[in-house]
């Protein structure tokens, strides 16, 4: 008997694994062509939602915050309903390139990092800083503290985490590099769903963010 139950276990894991994958390439078919949001109509809005709360269902890391193995490192952003993201699409002879958020769990620190396109040389980085503080299973509290806004060359920005090390050294930037006042900016994000390669959030104000890791 005891050996049918662990079968049926086995089978019951089996089976919502595959509800799990199923669940993940309807959200990613969803999402597709979409451009991070900026292309999606209303309807594509309301059926990348469900798509989302329907896998938020099958969350495999229902305690994410004590996974910072899972949570550390490079994620880019696959879909958001983000005004503040999605408006440097709205830039003129300025085109959106990759969006990045990184953590680091140890440091309680994100990093968030926008790629800007636009005439020869002129290719920009936008990057916002932020403290995060867990406030439940599922929640942080989060503090921007530093803005860093400038060209991509005058930075020498090549990646995210060559971009990242610059910055925590200390080193002066050729770029407008500003402190943040953290009284009157304090913002919170649930981790809604978490694995080994796709995270889902939820903001404070309603936003939804798709990422997938680098």
């Amino acid at each position: 008997m005891a050996l049918v139950y662990a079968m049926l276990g086995l089978i019951d894991q089996l089976d919502q694994r595959g509800l799990t994958m199923l669940g993940k390439t309807e959200l990613l078919d969803a999402i597709a062509g979409k451009n991070r949001g900026v292309l999606a109509t209303t309807a594509d809005q309301q059926a990348i939602q469900a798509a989302i709360a329907r896998l938020e269902e099958r969350n495999p890391t229902p305690e994410p915050l004590a996974a910072p193995d899972l949570l550390q490192g490079n994620w880019r952003l696959l879909y958001t309903t983000s005004q503040d993201l999605l408006r440097f699409e709205q830039i003129p002879l300025c085109r959106l390139g990759q969006i990045y958020q990184y953590i680091l769990p140890d440091q309680q620190r994100i990093y968030n990092i926008a790629e800007l396109y636009g005439l020869p040389l002129l290719s920009a980085v936008v990057s916002v800083a932020a403290v995060f503080q867990p406030v439940s299973k599922q929640r942080v509290q989060v503090q921007f503290d530093r803005s860093v806004v400038g060209f991509s060359g005058l930075l020498g920005y090549r990646s995210p985490e060559e971009f990242i090390q610059t910055l925590q050294s200390g080193k002066r930037l050729a770029a407008l590099d500003v402190a943040i006042d953290t009284s009157n900016r304090d913002a919170w994000l649930d981790v809604t769903y978490l694995d080994g390669d796709l995270r889902i959030g939820r903001g404070n104000g309603g936003s939804l963010f798709v990422l997938t890791r680098v």
